[in-house]
């Protein structure tokens, strides 16, 4: 049976676990808001059109997902939005036959780690997704 009220320890582990996804987000909503030549020459050919302003929106996007999830009040919303945008990733890759387990399914590691973190973090997440603990 899993415990509603998160303890200190498993709080901690909550914010750690999301910081480090936040750490990925902010990086990645970064490369694609202030330097989208480089990650145009550096992508895969995802079917996105070569254009910085493509990759501008999708870091935009990202950002504003990643300080709903990074917000107490609205982490589960940003949570949410963040699995759609990962799944839109996952997708991609899948098309174009990127390598499974570390292009393909990168998208579904860091999903399983935000909603994990979300999970130790959030007694509401506890109580929707009741994990014996």
């Amino acid at each position: 049976m899993s415990r509603p009220e998160p303890v200190r320890r498993d709080r901690i582990i909550g914010w750690v676990l999301s910081g480090l996804v936040l750490l990925f987000l902010a990086m990645d909503a970064g490369g694609k808001l202030f330097a989208p030549a480089m990650m145009i020459a550096n992508s895969p050919p995802l079917g996105l059109a070569p254009d910085a302003s493509v990759y501008r929106e999708l870091g935009a996007i990202l950002a504003v997902c990643g300080l709903l999830y990074a917000y107490p009040r609205t982490a589960v919303l940003g949570a949410i939005l963040l699995t759609g945008y990962l799944g839109g990733a996952i997708a991609m890759h899948f098309r174009v036959g990127n390598p499974l387990f570390s292009h393909t399914l990168f998208g579904v590691y860091l999903g399983v780690i935000a909603w994990g973190g979300l999970w130790f973090r959030d007694p509401r997440v506890r109580v929707l997704i009741p994990i014996a603990g």
